[in-house]
Formats: structure tokens, C-alpha cells, sequence
């Protein structure tokens, strides 16, 4: 009999969620999101649990993101749209973003090994996030022609100085003492220490059982780089932040600036515009609704598609941009991912 894609348990105060597709790396899909967000709900009027804890079977990480398989099946086959698949399920897992940033119980996350994209979403709006030294953290979306979603603009809006800019453009993998630099995380627990840990929690309150095992995170690589990152990326254009990279004294700007321009150039354009934006949010759900109409854009896009299939279908690692360069990227063609959706708006209300 086949196991369930989300393993729900409430035993002695802890209710625990384990994402289960360890074969895909835990990838988030519409029935999952459901699941978590059912639990979740349930357990924020139940007295009998007192901490939520969520971790992702097996030992590759906690989830590699969104099904993009069935994203590039319902794109590819021109189901586009609020009311496609695909577009059913971003409304629904957004929604659960909003969910976990509100959380009223502790919810505690490990962010062991691949936490990327959707994965992000489940993790980065928690209240004690947890990273290990194994944790390989991204937003690799513009390497797909996809746009930074599930919350991620906001969290990489907020990072020190310019940081969630280059991680965003780049789609540079944070480890551990660089998460908790940006922002994405909190604690650092050793991995041996994670079943002893989890255990706890059934126990103890969970900054009690926290502290328990967290030791200081390692130095953040990325935080180190910050005065050449901030000095290239503040420009207002990707055009300039190449020309600003492309000039550095700084060896690591170079291949920054070549990893930028191996991206799709409308998703790079689009995404530093929707940075900017979050910058300036007063709320994540705010940011959600932004996000829930530049993702439908994306939906029925030749990058969407294009990107998916040389990363993962036909895995060539060579996908055909168009438009082919950021010089070739119109405004309109920019402004097209902020259309305003009518009645299939996302709908998010903040209670601030």
C-alpha cells in the first residue's frame, strides 16, 4: 500500500508534518498543500498541541520546491490561467504561505539539506527555523524563466543590504551560517542531533528544546562578500547590475555577472521588479498578491516552458531565451507580469 505524500501525527503536544516523496526531494504538489494547510488549521484551536514541527522524509532536504514536472505539463499544453491546475494550486499553497507567516503556535522547520523554492515558502515565514549543515537553501526560479514566488520576494527583500538581489539573480545556494545572515533561518543544530531534537519537542517548550542543541551557525560566506555585492547591486536596472558586476574589482563578480546572463532575461527584469516591490511591502500578504499575479503570467510564457524543459525534461542545460537578451526586454513585456486579475485576484487581506 502506498504511504501518504504528507505524514500528519499529534502525540504529546507536538503535532508533526513530514513531507514524504524523498525520491523527489519531498517536491511540494496541490494534494500536500492541502494536507498542511488542514493540519495546520486543526491544530491552532487544539489545546492538546502545543508546538507544530515540520520536516521532509529521507536525507536529501526538506523540498526540492514545486512540482515543476506537472507546472510544465499544464503550461506546455496551454492549460494557463487562475483556474488551470496549476494555477488552483499556487492560489491554495500561497494561502498556506500566509498560514504558517501568522502561525499562532511555534512552529518549528528543519531546514535540512535542499530547501529551494516551495520549499522555501514552508519553511522561511516560520517562527523557529532550523538549518543544519547540510542545508543547501535557493530561489533558483529565473533559472527556469520562472519568477521568485511563495513569499521568497519578501524574505529576499529583507536581507541585508543587497544580498537577496544577488541570491536572487544568481539563484546562489545559501548554506547555513548564510541563511541565518540573510534571514531565512534562526538556529543551527547539528544533523546527528535532529531525532534527539524532535524528540524534545514532545517535551519541552520549543525554545526550551532548541537551545538545547543549537550551537553558533558558521561564518556566512555571502555576508562577507556584502560590500562588492551592495555597491553592484543597488542599481535600478539588471542591465546596470551586469555592467556594475562586469566592472568589479571583485573576482567573485565576474561569474556572478555570467551566471545572470545565462538566466532567462524577461524572468531577471520581472524579478528585480518584484524585489523592489516587496522591499517596500507592509506585509507578506500584500507581497502574496503580487507574486499570485506575476506567477499566472509566467503560467502561459515561452521561458516557463522553455526552462523547465532544459533543466528537466529534455535536461540539455540549454534553453532558448526569448527575448534572447535583457536589451531585447520591453516594458510592457515587463508590465504584462503585474496585470491586475479581476475577480481571480489572490485576495490576501493582512490583519495588521
Amino acid at each position: 500500500m502506498t504511504e501518504p505524500e504528507v505524514l500528519i501525527e499529534k502525540q504529546d503536544g507536538l503535532g508533526l508534518i513530514t513531507l514524504n516523496r524523498p525520491k523527489a526531494i519531498n517536491a511540494l504538489n496541490h494534494e500536500m498543500a492541502l494536507a498542511i494547510t488542514d493540519a495546520l488549521r486543526a491544530w491552532a484551536d487544539d489545546d492538546a498541541i502545543r508546538t507544530v514541527a515540520v520536516t521532509g522524509a529521507g536525507e536529501r532536504g526538506l523540498c526540492a520546491g514545486g512540482d515543476i514536472v506537472a507546472i510544465h505539463r499544464d503550461a506546455a499544453g496551454g492549460a494557463a490561467g487562475p483556474d488551470s491546475p496549476t494555477g488552483r494550486f499556487w492560489r491554495d499553497e500561497y494561502v498556506l504561505n500566509a498560514l504558517i507567516g501568522r502561525y499562532p503556535k511555534p512552529y518549528v522547520v528543519v531546514m535540512d539539506g535542499i530547501v529551494m523554492g516551495g520549499g522555501v515558502g514552508l519553511s522561511g515565514h516560520g517562527s523557529h527555523r532550523i538549518v543544519t549543515e547540510r542545508s543547501k537553501i535557493g530561489m533558483p526560479e529565473v533559472g527556469i524563466g520562472f519568477i521568485p514566488d511563495v513569499g521568497g520576494t519578501y524574505l529576499l527583500a529583507k536581507t541585508p543590504g543587497e544580498l537577496g538581489t544577488h541570491v536572487a539573480l544568481t539563484t546562489a545556494r545559501m548554506d547555513a551560517g548564510d541563511a541565518i545572515a540573510a534571514g531565512f533561518a534562526d538556529y543551527f543544530v547539528a544533523s546527528e542531533h535532529l531525532p534527539a531534537l524532535l524528540d524534545t519537542l514532545r517535551t519541552e517548550a520549543a525554545d526550551i528544546a532548541i537551545a538545547k542543541f543549537a550551537t553558533d551557525a558558521p561564518e556566512s560566506g555571502l555576508l562577507a562578500q556584502r560590500a562588492w555585492i551592495d555597491s553592484c547591486y543597488r542599481a535600478d536596472t539588471v542591465d546596470e547590475i551586469v555592467a556594475n558586476l562586469q566592472a568589479s574589482d571583485a573576482k567573485e563578480a565576474a561569474k556572478a555577472a555570467a551566471d545572470i546572463l545565462a538566466k532567462s532575461p524577461v524572468a531577471l527584469k520581472v524579478t528585480l521588479r518584484s524585489l523592489r516591490s516587496a522591499r517596500t511591502a507592509s506585509n507578506l500578504e500584500s507581497v502574496l498578491n503580487e507574486e499570485y499575479r506575476v506567477s499566472i503570467a509566467s503560467l502561459s510564457s515561452h521561458d516557463l516552458v522553455e526552462g523547465i524543459r532544459a533543466q528537466v525534461i529534455d535536461k540539455d542545460r540549454n534553453p532558448q531565451w526569448s527575448p534572447a537578451s535583457l536589451a531585447d526586454v520591453t516594458a510592457a513585456q515587463v508590465d504584462a507580469y503585474f496585470a491586475e486579475l479581476g475577480d481571480k485576484e489572490l485576495g490576501l487581506v493582512s490583519n495588521d
